[in-house]
């Protein structure tokens, strides 16, 4: 399937509706972070390994969930799960040159090759190899947090690294989960369910 095809069917099913999301998608190519041999199906509408057991969500999943963050210029960002990358260069993208992008990968050889792949996009993202399950306290508050992989809680870490009025995306469940969106006001945290998802799990160093 072509990059267009797919882009135009997630139009037209409702999932990308930002000018500016669209764009993204667009201008950063998704074969470009995952490895040769899955190269031809990169713009199938499903999840592909990456290696590692870890793997690139699928092109829907991106749409929904930046969809439903909100990302904006110059916003903040923590980045759960950085995989191949593909997910913060959508987010450098998205929050151009006065925006800061943090994103996690507990995978060493994964977070080295996000690294490449986002310099060679000519893109901006700090790719910390660290437990995403503590967050990243040394670049909050943030105005946004998106978990790309399956936590069996809500960290209350990250609840308190999020800005107040910053959102944040996670998937919370098991061997299936619910996306949760969270947002922080002055009066307190509410949650809301998305949709029910599939995710790899959130794992730490000592499982690897």
């Amino acid at each position: 399937m072509l990059q267009e095809e797919t882009i135009a069917r997630l139009v037209s099913a409702g999932y990308l509706k930002s000018e500016k999301i669209i764009e993204a998608m667009r201008t950063i190519r998704r074969e470009d972070f995952l490895p040769l041999q899955m190269r031809p199906y990169a713009w199938e509408d499903h999840p592909l390994p990456i290696g590692h057991s870890q793997t690139i969500s699928a092109p829907h999943m991106y749409a929904i969930m930046l969809e439903t963050a909100r990302i904006m210029p110059g916003q903040r960002v923590l980045e759960i799960g950085t995989g191949s990358g593909y997910g913060a260069a959508l987010l450098s993208f998205l929050v151009g040159n006065k925006g800061k992008i943090y994103s996690l990968e507990v995978v060493h050889a994964l977070a080295e090759t996000a690294r490449k792949n986002i310099a060679k996009e000519g893109l901006e993202a700090v790719i910390i190899e660290a437990d995403g399950r503590q967050g990243y306290p040394q670049g909050a508050p943030y105005d946004r947090i998106l978990v790309t992989a399956a936590s069996e809680n809500i960290p209350p870490c990250l609840v308190e690294q999020l800005k107040q009025g910053g959102k944040m995306l996670i998937p919370v469940g098991r061997y299936f989960q619910d996306l949760l969106l969270i947002e922080k006001s002055a009066s307190g945290v509410e949650t809301k369910s998305i949709l029910p998802v599939v995710f790899v799990p959130l794992v730490g160093h000592s499982e690897r």
